[in-house]
C-alpha cells in the first residue's frame, strides 16, 4: 500500500493533525508526519512534494493556518493528490486559510477538508489510496456501515420516546 505523507507548517498544527495520525492508525495506513513551511523551508517542501511518488506516496495531506500556502506549495510540485487542512487562526478563526486552500489557479488542484478537518482528510487520503486497495476498501464500508446502524438506532430511541 502506498503511504500517506502528512506535512504541516508548523508543529503547533500537531493538536489537529494528530487527529489524521489517528484515523490512518485506525485504517492500518501507513504515513509519514513532516514539518515543512511554504515560506521558511521553501526548498525543502518543494524537494518533499517533487520526491513524494519515488519515495512511495500515494496521497500528500498538507496542514496549515493563515496564508495557508502549504497544500499549493505541495500541489504545484506533484501530481499525487493533495488534501488540504485549513487550520483555524485567532485572527480569522481559520476563514483566511479556508480560502487560501480552496482558491487554487486552474491546473494545480488542492482537495480540501474543512477548518480543522483532520479526520476528514485522513478518511478522503484512505478513499483515495483505497481506489487500488481491496481490502482498505472493504474496511471504509465497514465503517460506514457502522455509522449508519449507530444513527438508525439514535432516530429509533427518539422515535420511541416523542413518537407514540
Amino acid at each position: 500500500m502506498k503511504k500517506v505523507a502528512i506535512v504541516m507548517g508548523s508543529d503547533s498544527d500537531l493538536p489537529v493533525v494528530e487527529k489524521a495520525v489517528e484515523k490512518l492508525t485506525e485504517y492500518a495506513v501507513p504515513y509519514e508526519v513532516h514539518v515543512y513551511s511554504a515560506h521558511r523551508t521553501p526548498d525543502q517542501a518543494r524537494d518533499f512534494a517533487r520526491s513524494a511518488r519515488e519515495n512511495g506516496f500515494g496521497v500528500i495531506i498538507a496542514a496549515a493556518g493563515m496564508a495557508a500556502h502549504l497544500a499549493g506549495a505541495m500541489a504545484a510540485n506533484t501530481t499525487l493528490p493533495v488534501v488540504g487542512i485549513p487550520l483555524k487562526s485567532k485572527a480569522l478563526d481559520g476563514v483566511d486559510a479556508l480560502l487560501s486552500t480552496v482558491q487554487m489557479p486552474s491546473g494545480i488542484p488542492v482537495a480540501a477538508v474543512g477548518i480543522d478537518g483532520a479526520v476528514n482528510a485522513a478518511l478522503l487520503a484512505a478513499e483515495i489510496l483505497a481506489l487500488g486497495d481491496e481490502d482498505l476498501a472493504a474496511r471504509l464500508d465497514r465503517a460506514r456501515a457502522e455509522g449508519t446502524e449507530k444513527v438508525l438506532a439514535k432516530n429509533a430511541a427518539v422515535e420511541a420516546r416523542f413518537n407514540n
